[in-house]
């Protein structure tokens, strides 16, 4: 079928809106009318070719939209369901089978290969081939194609164009707070980073009972928002010594749970220094491939742990469902960090994301 997609051609960009061909879903796919599309720091990286798949390519991998027809094997969807698009997973492998689908063997092949598990591409210009089912998606387009794994199906009475980012980046702060570093009641945490990944990991925090949690981040508009989503302290790193400052409000002893949401090796080393001794540090945001950090051996040695979680440690056919619910019933209010745009106006949504001015751009399609 004819679609419309937004696509990079170029490293660094622009996204061009281009009338493409999409495959009809096979029998475990299902076909989507898009709703609604978050744009998210990883489709940025890959524009910028600092992660694969290879240029040309169709991104977008926060998607929710309307299912309009499901393959000969799909039995979990039927056309008219609402659902928000996520991470693509084997479901075969041992960590699958344990319910630990974020860290599937084929986690890398299966969200950045540019091709379906079965390695077709699904988008083609004419007879060209574009890299598509990015995150078993590519959901920056008005129809996207997504294996059956990587479907969630939500309630009808919610918004649906404000769903897509629980797909990728609010699932990934909130459950690395909640599922990740598993946070007790009463402990502090430092959220280094203030984007849409480190407030929706604030408002985790303020979830399960955290007893205070100190936001860090270069932007005052973004640490204000955090201070109303739950932070009871932050940090302005653009002025102050970030370490020196966690230092003085955990009385120097440092965190026991700092989470690095900004893919910044730089705060990355800050958390490690400011860490407590048996204290856990999740690497959540993605820097460039190749990103080195330097440590001192005998600083980790004293039981520091410091380790990544990819996707919030999350089961989205589970964790999904229940942060809606949190947002139902007024606990998680993940619409504040929202903006949308028209699929137009892709490159003014991503402009504005990075220079700090939207904390989550979401791309609303035209009915």
């Amino acid at each position: 079928m004819e679609i419309q997609a937004a696509v990079v051609r170029q490293v660094g960009g622009p996204f061009e809106i281009e009338e493409l061909t999409l495959d009809d879903p096979r029998d475990d796919e299902v076909l989507v009318r898009i709703v609604g599309a978050g744009i998210c720091h990883t489709d940025l990286i890959v524009r910028d070719q600092h992660y694969p798949p290879k240029l040309p390519v169709v991104l977008g991998h926060e998607g929710s939209g309307v299912v309009e027809k499901v393959g000969a094997g799909v039995v979990e969807f039927a056309p008219g369901d609402h659902v928000v698009l996520t991470f693509m997973s084997c479901g075969r492998c041992q960590s699958c089978l344990i319910a630990e689908p974020t860290s599937c063997d084929h986690m890398m092949d299966f969200n950045f290969g540019g091709r379906a598990i079965d390695g077709r591409a699904t988008i083609h210009d004419g007879e060209v081939a574009i890299a598509s089912s990015f995150f078993g998606q590519s959901s920056f387009a008005t129809w996207a194609l997504a294996n059956e794994r990587s479907v969630v199906k939500v309630p009808k009475d919610i918004p649906l164009e404000i769903l897509g980012p629980l797909g990728c980046g609010i699932q990934t702060g909130a459950g690395s707070a909640i599922n990740g570093i598993k946070l007790p009641a009463g402990e502090t945490i430092v959220i280094l980073g203030a984007g849409a990944v480190g407030l929706s990991a604030v408002m985790g925090s303020v979830i399960v009972g955290a007893g205070r949690i100190i936001s860090v981040d270069l932007k005052k508009n973004r640490l204000e928002l955090a201070k109303e989503l739950g932070a009871t302290d932050v940090i302005d790193a653009s002025s102050a010594n970030v370490v020196d400052e966690i230092m003085r409000l955990t009385r120097g002893g440092g965190a026991r749970y700092i989470l690095e949401t900004s893919g910044n090796p730089v705060s990355l080393k800050n958390g490690i220094n400011a860490l407590h001794v048996g204290g856990t540090l999740g690497i959540v945001g993605a820097p460039p491939l190749g990103t080195e950090v330097t440590i001192d051996v005998n600083h980790i040695l004293l039981n520091r742990t410091v380790r990544g979680f990819i996707e919030g440690m999350s089961v989205p056919k589970v964790f999904i469902p229940r942060l809606i619910e949190l947002y139902r019933h007024g606990h998680f209010p993940f619409d504040k960090l929202i903006k949308f745009y028209s699929l137009e106006d892709i490159n003014k949504g991503v402009s504005d994301s990075e220079s700090g001015v939207t904390i989550k751009p979401v791309l609303r399609m035209a009915s």
